[in-house]
């Protein structure tokens, strides 16, 4: 099983916590973009941390979603 992050753009407030708790998944514009895989846990991690739940994540097999 993976981790698949996705992104409520109307949501995301740029805070970038995402971008700096996994820099090869997340990227920062005009809002957080997924730009890449990574860790389960840390995809998980980005995802609680974001201040307006703007991260959901979805499991790569089942498409259950996961969080939140």
């Amino acid at each position: 099983m993976s981790y698949v992050p996705r992104i409520d753009e109307s949501s995301c407030i740029a805070q970038g916590d995402c971008v700096e708790l996994v820099p090869d998944v997340f990227q920062l514009d005009d809002f957080a973009k997924v730009v890449g895989t990574g860790p389960d846990e840390l995809i998980l991690a980005a995802a609680r941390e974001c201040p307006v739940e703007a991260i959901s994540v979805f499991d790569s097999e089942t498409g259950a979603q996961l969080y939140p």
